[in-house]
């Protein structure tokens, strides 16, 4: 994002908001655009506008190091798992094990982060935590979790913008595309672990 201000010529700052409030916050103007791994999907895409694609992930499934969880446990909606509130994780669960009965509403803990999910799983209050892949690996680098298994999804992210903000959109479609052009994109792909 700073790179991008800075060849688009506009100043940055950055401003922590809940997951689950934070198209409320750019809605009520409180912020400019949500640059922060948005999925863009049909419900967000009625009340904001999004730039074009800059990453498309898949998520994956943690589990403690010595336990025995399997994918199929998983799909069986055998587990009580932890994911942050509002993300594409949570709508995967609800859709596709809770509203067809597989897992109780119950099995689902929702968290203000990840983080928060994956020290709940740590201390064994969730089986398993479903989250972005990417995100993933350095969140559970040095602690006792594994990687269980990913579930395609494909969600690609965009940057959200009001739907008014026409010119902002503009920019950052600019923007986005000189960045992922240039040789920057690939360092911050490695520096951040973004296989």
């Amino acid at each position: 994002m700073r790179w991008i201000a800075n060849e688009e010529g506009f100043n940055v700052q950055f401003q922590a908001v809940a997951w689950d409030g934070i198209i409320p916050a750019l809605l009520a103007k409180k912020i400019d655009m949500v640059y922060a791994g948005m999925t863009k999907t049909p419900e967000r895409a009625e009340v904001v506008n999004f730039s074009d694609t800059y990453w498309t992930v898949n998520q994956e499934l943690a589990a403690r190091n010595e336990s025995n969880v399997t994918m199929e446990d998983f799909y069986a909606g055998k587990l009580v798992i932890g994911t942050q509130s509002g993300c594409s994780a949570q709508d995967w669960i609800e859709k596709n094990l809770i509203d067809t009965g597989k897992m109780p509403k119950d099995n689902l803990k929702l968290y203000d982060n990840y983080a928060l999910a994956l020290t709940d799983l740590t201390n064994k209050r969730v089986d398993a935590t479903l989250y972005d892949e990417p995100v993933v690996a350095p969140a559970i680098k040095d602690k006792p979790v594994k990687k269980v298994g990913v579930i395609t999804t494909d969600e690609e992210f965009g940057v959200a913008i009001r739907k008014e903000d026409t010119e902002l959109q503009a920019k950052m479609n600019d923007g986005l595309a000189k960045l992922m052009n240039s040789t920057e994109w690939q360092a911050l792909i490695d520096k951040y672990e973004m296989r």
